[in-house]
């Protein structure tokens, strides 16, 4: 499953977008409703790449106004975008990452664990 944004909602459901999810088996919904989401630059449609690199393939585009979980993070090619220059990549999904430079995370460094 790949979804931008997880929100939690009353009913113990997961919302993503407008289509209503329930938690993925083997995942309670407390870790899922737990994982912060942030903005990617406005006005982006951003790249996601198998890897964390401009040299990895391209397996999807976020549209305009997303907004993307960050699970870890790891060096890989620098990067300069609207939030500046970085070689951190954010693991947005399983296999998935995007440059740091277009996440508005309010920091220049690490906001999540390095992936492993």
């Amino acid at each position: 499953m790949s979804v931008d944004r997880i929100e939690a909602t009353e009913g113990g459901e997961t919302e993503a977008g407008t289509v209503t999810q329930t938690a993925v088996a083997g995942e309670s919904l407390a870790a899922t409703a737990s994982v912060k989401t942030y903005p990617v630059a406005p006005g982006v449609r951003l790249n996601v790449r198998r890897g964390p690199g401009t040299n990895y393939q391209i397996v999807r585009v976020l549209p305009e106004d997303t907004r993307v979980p960050i699970f870890c993070q790891t060096p890989g090619t620098t990067v300069s975008g609207p939030y500046g220059t970085s070689k951190i990549w954010d693991n947005i999904d399983d296999g998935e990452y995007v440059s740091d430079a277009y996440v508005h995370t309010g920091s220049d460094g690490y906001v999540a664990s390095r992936c492993g």
